[in-house]
């Protein structure tokens, strides 16, 4: 058996956890697990599963001071930052339990019997029911808003799924922690409705576990293409929820640079320094306007990065791979280094860097992700030019529009960068994602389906499938789709009905 390591990446002390990665029957047992605490879950109902969501939280917050510690112990990322991210993650905790008492999350249709010009109607009754025990792969660069208590976990529950995560290696000790923390908060009531389970080969037969139903993911595009292909290949094929990567592109219109170069600089560069560059919605490439006020723009911001103090990235391995991805896009044909510390930063850790190009078209390798605190600007001409580039642009979370008031500048740039997004943001920087009702956290490929959003009310969807009852009986109802006054919105024969109508 392979022992469980703690790695800290601002020291590279490793001390062993005292326990080994998850084998063949401990993960058997914590997918059964799952599924026992799936049907307390539902039992519980949706006010009882919102309660037991604030519990969560609740336990989280109790425990603020020896979570945090450990997090910071695996990810160097300071307590001000992961105090911030355990605040947030009690929020979301807390958000889905109102999005469970508010209840059109079920999207509840009554179509009493009758007729129509086709012909007489049966009585039909449709609502959203959990899909089943779901899969959760802890991110490495959110040690909790998206790993083990993370949103996944939450909107799994809300739904009224257990849960199995497949801790992330960066932060094992913080994974464990958590998870006994919700096990000790869940277990009264409803089981073990969150398992923690380590290592590769468990994180591999997690996915192909056939009680599995969902499996969701938020990584590097290899690990999650090679999850996707195994979820597909299944007997049963399970949908697969990945967030793969992201490029996030800024457009900056050849007003805004006219007007504000240097506030614009300095929030680009505050943007893709934030955490190391190790946000997913780090703004990682930039289209910017040839001409004089561009060169304001890109000498400034080529001067701030310069002057960030390189940070330790969240593993080693993350390090290297960053120094290799900044080699491979200076080496691209038209791209030039523009900032970047002369003295060399010390092992393990990242120093932020921007890499310029002029040229007629974009390189492929400069519109990948490079994970880390490097952005690259692409240089335009004029419309026609700017869309052009923007046209080798992939799928991303966010795009970023930086205009003037009555702007018409880049129409076709602008709708070109907005067809390829799932968020457009208009004169703010991308690095941060509101838990909110109308939140979307995802895109097009390489998130691996469009439709859904890993962040917000709607994320629950994922978690959920619809079920039609035709001519069933009251007592074979849920209670949400009985006649009579309910405490949720439905729609009753075409017309929306709100609770108390």
């Amino acid at each position: 058996m392979t022992s469980v390591i703690s790695t800290d990446p601002a020291t590279g002390l490793a001390r062993p956890l005292g326990f080994d990665e998850t084998d063949a029957a401990g993960l058997a047992d914590a997918v059964a697990a799952a599924e026992r605490a799936g049907e307390r879950l539902v039992s519980l109902g949706r006010f009882g599963r919102a309660a037991l969501l604030e519990t969560i939280a609740d336990a989280l917050e109790a425990r603020r001071d020896e979570i945090v510690g450990a997090a910071d112990s695996e990810t160097a990322l300071g307590p001000v930052r992961l105090n911030g991210e355990l605040t947030r993650t009690a929020y979301q905790l807390r958000f889905f339990a109102e999005v469970l008492r508010e209840g059109s999350y079920l999207e509840a249709v009554i179509d009493h019997a009758g007729d129509t010009p086709m012909g007489p109607r049966p009585d039909l009754r449709r609502m959203l029911v959990p899909i089943g025990p779901v899969a959760v792969y802890a991110a490495s660069n959110f040690p909790l808003a998206f790993s083990v208590p993370g949103g996944d976990t939450a909107a799994a529950l809300a739904a009224g799924c257990g849960v199995v995560v497949k801790a992330h290696p960066a932060h094992p000790a913080t994974s464990a922690l958590v998870g006994s923390t919700i096990a000790d908060a869940t277990e009264p009531l409803v089981g073990r409705a969150v398992s923690v389970v380590f290592g590769y080969e468990a994180g591999i037969g997690l996915v192909e576990a056939p009680a599995i139903r969902a499996a969701s993911f938020t990584g590097s595009p290899g690990g999650g293409r090679a999850l996707a292909e195994l979820a597909a290949a299944r007997p049963e094929p399970i949908p697969f929820y990945g967030e793969l990567g992201s490029i996030n592109p800024v457009l900056v219109s050849p007003a805004a640079a006219a007007a504000r170069a240097s506030s614009l600089a300095a929030g680009l560069a505050g943007s893709i320094a934030l955490g190391g560059g190790q946000f997913c919605t780090k703004p990682g490439l930039a289209f910017v306007p040839a001409g004089p006020d561009g060169d304001e723009l890109v000498a400034e911001l080529a001067a701030q990065l310069t002057s960030v103090v390189p940070k330790p990235a969240l593993t080693t391995g993350m390090a290297a791979a960053y120094a290799s991805g900044l080699e491979s896009l200076g080496a691209v044909s038209g791209a030039r280094v523009l900032s970047g510390r002369t003295d060399a930063p010390a092992p393990g850790t990242t120093a932020p860097s921007l890499v310029e190009f002029e040229g007629d078209d974009l390189p492929p390798r400069l519109a990948e992700e490079c994970f880390g605190p490097v952005a690259v600007v692409a240089r335009y001409r004029d419309d026609e030019h700017a869309a052009r580039l923007v046209g080798s642009v992939p799928g991303s979370l966010t795009a970023s529009l930086f205009l003037e008031p009555g702007d018409s500048g880049v129409p076709a740039a602008r709708a070109a960068i907005s067809a390829r997004v799932g968020r457009i943001l208009y004169d703010q920087y991308p690095t941060g994602v509101a838990v909110a009702w109308a939140q979307n956290h995802g895109g097009p490929w390489p998130s691996t389906d469009s439709v859904h959003t890993s962040v917000g009310a709607t994320s629950i969807r994922r978690y959920l499938r619809p079920v039609a009852w035709q001519n069933a009986p009251a007592s074979e109802l849920p209670a949400e789709l009985r006649d009579g006054p309910v405490d949720l919105p439905r729609r009753v024969d075409g017309v929306l009905v709100l609770p108390g109508s």
